[in-house]
């Protein structure tokens, strides 16, 4: 299986708290709402969209499965809300048991050893593994060379600091651009795969 990457990220690599302003507070971060003004239903939503029909997995960290998990099961009826229900989740978490995982087909990673258990997930047959925002986590597949393809939607703003995608570890990580749009509201629709 692939492993896609999807975040909102600002213009100095930003991806905390996109959509609203207590969804990740952590280190006094104020800006929380940043992406709202930008989002654009068409384009945005559209490539959002076609990466959900090619994902078979998604995966989160325990905020956003948390974020997700109160939202997602009352949308039932929407196709892409059907999708977001139907298919087998994995989240990673310290702090969460398997019996508080009441959003179905969610499924606790190993505590001891969440990495280990995506790279097991990879190895299954089957389409992608999505991740959708969880900053933390999606930093830690980054470190770990397990990202295949990465959706950033990049937007016109800068927000002064707080959780980056990117692990600052002095590497170097080649990307290769292999899609474009350009929302109306400025956003840079970006698909990008390691080199």
């Amino acid at each position: 299986m692939r492993l896609v990457i999807s975040e909102f990220i600002t213009l100095d690599g930003v991806v905390q708290a996109p959509g609203g302003p207590d969804e990740d507070t952590d280190n006094g971060f104020t800006h929380g709402g940043w992406s709202m003004p930008f989002f654009d239903p068409e384009t945005m939503g559209a490539a959002m969209d076609t990466a959900a029909h090619a994902t078979d997995v998604l995966l989160f960290g325990r905020r956003t499965w948390q974020t997700m998990a109160a939202a997602w099961p009352d949308r039932a009826g929407d196709p892409f809300a059907d999708h977001m229900n139907a298919v087998p989740k994995y989240v990673a978490s310290r702090t969460l048991t398997q019996s508080d995982l009441t959003w179905n087909n969610s499924t606790l990673l190993p505590d001891d050893d969440a990495i280990g258990g995506v790279r097991e997930l990879k190895q299954q047959p089957g389409g992608d593994i999505y991740v959708m925002g969880s900053s933390d986590l999606a930093r830690q597949l980054v470190a770990h060379d397990l990202v295949d393809e990465y959706l950033l939607m990049i937007e016109p703003v800068v927000v002064g600091g707080g959780k980056r995608l990117f692990p600052v570890d002095g590497r170097l990580r080649g990307l290769e651009l292999v899609e474009h749009t350009l929302s109306p509201t400025g956003v840079h629709i970006c698909t990008y795969r390691p080199t």
